[in-house]
């Protein structure tokens, strides 16, 4: 038999790199930074995917550091964020979803445990910054600003700083030594704070404007809305917003045995809960229903535990005083919900007419900014300052924020408008191009620059794009509460954080979705060993020369890391 004959020999003594058999493909495999779902609904824009992972590998200070590069008050945000990154956490469709809030809160208290502080930043800029009101929004700008190295006074009516999280947040829900420490770890960066200094006047808006080069208003939403039902001259009726601040400052006001809390918010919850803690028999009554109420389902939750009862669906009608009593006349209603928030239609329910009697009213429906001092200098949008997506209000070099600027009247969103605000203020001020502006993230060593830059186009990873085979069902972590006699007895924290075995529990069923854990998946089930890894730089490259584009890779691929493009040539 001639040699031509023979079969192809299995076995080479060359290398099989001669053959470019990449050129077969029509899809090519990429790497990708991606943003994860729960970052997307972040208010914060913060990098979830990227702390959770140091908190697993135990580096919490790295965590903590990913984590105040966009929030200065983790501990905080920990305890009374409403969490919507868990709301669109992918692990939701595939058993329950990441317990984000409490892996954050545990982050936040091993900080304050530890003393963990900010580097100290020289002021390295001419430019002064002015920020009314020292509650989330104005310390969040304020943090943000002094930390890119420009010196910032905070002017706070009150005689502390915290805004909502002090006077509003009652401190069974939010302990002040947490609140206390996280203010003052961001006002150790040398961050001036005048206190009893209320924006009166639009005189006085108009000495801050000539005195600093930038003027940032987050005065917050004061004015309480009112029920024209009731008359708020008689000794029964109370603010919401007067009753909190009076019982988170330990004082209470005797308003009677049986109350009536009325509103479906976090603010009437937390008064609804606060007279409880006082000895009081609770109604709460809400134009929602239960499910509608725009207050966290835990919440609610624990507000029933703790014995309020709940009058839902309905509305006063009427309030007349009998004896030493008031009749409230009331009806049901059927409660729908408009386009905006803060906007609805009610239709009383024809024949639902009853009747509740109380010792005390305490009406909890919103508050509005007294946009008094700024008429005739700053544009309004109904009862808020109106800005633009970067905070910008109508007045060159004037910023808002927080409530007075916002219908949303979270924490977090209130911190997540500051740290928007001092990125563009940082901009301007600089006089640089948006995608060049160095962010404190990068100072910081997070990476969240070069993370902004890789996601520049990417669509949020979905479910689909995670390989679950690599994740056991697991349960989410138990949350844990004070029982309801302790809780009732004072004002210890009900929610009770994780400790570390649960913290890291929790962190293992994170997907990290669209971040690379350089798990050598794509490498190890590449059959054209395509896939080369790069030590030197963290993660891998295609060698397109061999890629088939069979699309291994990307199924293998347990973060949705990697995706399919079409290799044109």
């Amino acid at each position: 038999m001639n040699a031509k004959d023979l079969p192809p020999s299995t076995w080479t003594t060359g290398s099989t790199e001669v053959f470019k058999t990449g050129t077969w493909r029509t899809l090519l495999p990429q790497y990708i930074k991606a943003p994860s779902p729960c970052h997307a609904a972040c208010p914060v824009d913060g990098n979830i995917a990227e702390w959770i992972g140091k908190a697993r590998s135990r580096d919490f200070r790295g965590a903590w550091e990913i984590l105040t590069s966009n929030n200065p008050f983790p501990a905080v945000a920990g305890r009374i964020c409403h969490h919507p990154c868990e709301a669109a956490c992918n692990r939701a469709g595939f058993d329950e979803s990441l317990a984000i809030c409490r892996l954050e809160r545990h982050v936040g208290d091993l900080a304050i445990e530890h003393g963990w502080g900010y580097a100290q930043i020289p002021i390295s800029h001419p430019e002064t910054i002015a920020v009314v009101g020292g509650g989330p929004s104005g310390l969040s700008v304020a943090y943000h600003l002094r930390r890119r190295g420009y010196a910032v006074t905070i002017f706070e009516a009150s005689g502390e700083l915290g805004g909502l999280m002090r006077h509003g947040i009652p401190a069974y829900r939010l302990a002040r030594p947490v609140l206390d420490a996280e203010i003052a770890r961001v006002l150790a960066l040398g961050i001036e704070a005048r206190l009893g200094s209320a924006l009166g006047s639009t005189e006085s808006l108009a000495e801050l404007r000539a005195q600093f080069d930038i003027v940032y208003l987050a005065m917050g939403a004061r004015q309480q809305k009112r029920l024209p039902q009731l008359d708020y001259s008689r000794p029964w009726v109370m603010d919401g917003a007067v009753y909190l601040a009076a019982s988170n400052a330990g004082a209470p006001p005797r308003l009677g045995k049986k109350l009536i809390v009325i509103g479906g918010g976090s603010a009437a919850i937390d008064a609804a809960r606060s007279a409880r803690r006082a000895g009081h028999d609770v109604t709460l009554m809400s134009l929602e229903t239960a499910e509608q109420m725009p207050a966290q389902h835990e919440e609610v939750a624990e507000a029933l535990e703790e014995g309020i009862e709940l009058c839902s669906g309905a509305m006063i009608t009427a309030a007349a005083e009998d004896g030493d009593a008031v009749s409230l006349s009331c009806v049901r209603v059927d409660f729908r919900p408009g386009a905006v928030r803060g906007e609805f239609t009610v239709e009383p329910v024809p024949g639902s007419e009853f009747t509740l009697r109380a010792d005390g009213v305490i009406p909890s429906i919103g508050q509005d900014p007294d946009l008094a001092p700024l008429k005739d200098e700053l544009d309004a949008n109904g009862r808020l300052v109106k800005v633009d997506a970067t905070q910008a209000t109508s007045a060159e070099g004037v910023y808002a924020g927080g409530d007075v600027a916002s219908m949303a009247r979270f924490v977090t969103e209130a911190i997540g408008m500051g740290k928007r605000a001092a990125k563009e203020i940082d901009r301007v001020l600089r006089a640089a191009d948006p995608e060049t502006v160095r962010d404190i993230a990068a100072a910081a060593g997070s990476g969240q620059v070069a993370a902004e830059v890789a996601e520049a186009g990417e669509a949020v990873v979905g479910l689909k794009q995670i390989s679950t085979f690599y994740y056991p069902q697991q349960e989410r972590a138990a949350e844990q509460r004070l029982g309801v006699e302790e809780r009732l007895r004072s004002d210890a924290e009900v929610q009770i954080g994780f400790d570390l075995d649960q913290a890291l529990a929790e962190t293992e069923r994170c997907f990290s979705c669209g971040t690379c854990v350089y798990c050598d998946n794509c490498f190890h089930y590449c059959p054209d060993l395509a896939i080369r890894r790069l030590p030197e730089r963290g993660g891998y490259e295609v060698l397109t020369d061999f890629c088939k584009g069979c699309g291994v890779c990307v199924g293998e691929c347990p973060t949705g890391s990697m995706k399919m493009v079409e290799d044109a040539r």
